[in-house]
């Protein structure tokens, strides 16, 4: 198996800052001004002809509207690629697809197939603070949200508050869905087993 060689971080921040730069549609000069460079010491820093020094990675960062650590994060293929785990409970399996809810903006993601042994509706109906979002990629889910009853088809979304009494079952046969929660909703999910709340 052929080995990867190692990333130069040097020029991983490089690219950022200049895809960064051509994103917003600056030019050179622009950035430069937005940093108090000059457009030839710029010019050197993106095509490696120049060190970056602390100072100046700071001063880039904020001009261009993100962080250090951003600029500075490693690049790892062990973090780009997921193997999720099933975990397994009566009606539900859930695979989670995302790794770091922090890193994304407080998301998490996760596939779900629920099928219709799983108990939902009245007297089964979860509240936490946040909210949820899911599609359905195969099957019909019922979506109880405090009174109402919603069936959701393949293909279509549903997107709701999770402070309202809700739980999310199957109707006539598996379900098999996508979905999408922030951090309070993650700790809900991540609660003991046989009592998650939500999806």
């Amino acid at each position: 198996m052929a080995t990867v060689p190692p990333v130069d971080l040097s020029e991983v921040v490089r690219r950022r800052i200049r895809g960064l730069r051509q994103a917003r549609g600056w030019s050179l000069d622009s950035l430069a001004a937005r940093c108090h460079l000059s457009p030839s010491t710029l010019s050197r820093l993106e095509t490696g002809n120049r060190r970056i020094d602390l100072d100046q990675l700071v001063a880039l960062a904020q001009a261009l509207g993100t962080t250090i650590d951003h600029l500075v994060e490693p690049v790892d293929d062990a973090d780009v690629i997921i193997r999720p785990v099933r975990h397994q409970e009566a009606g539900l399996t859930t695979w989670v697809l995302s790794r770091d809810a922090a890193r994304q903006g407080g998301r998490l993601v996760a596939k779900m197939r629920i099928t219709p042994e799983r108990r939902t509706g009245p007297g089964h109906l979860a509240v936490h603070p946040g909210w949820e979002w899911f599609t359905v990629l195969d099957g019909t889910a019922v979506l109880h949200l405090g009174e109402r009853r919603m069936t959701v088809g393949t293909g279509e979304a549903a997107e709701f508050s999770t402070m309202i009494p809700h739980s999310v079952g199957a109707l006539g046969g598996p379900v098999e869905i996508l979905t999408m929660f922030d951090q309070d909703g993650e700790r809900a999910h991540a609660g003991s087993a046989g009592e998650t709340s939500g999806s």
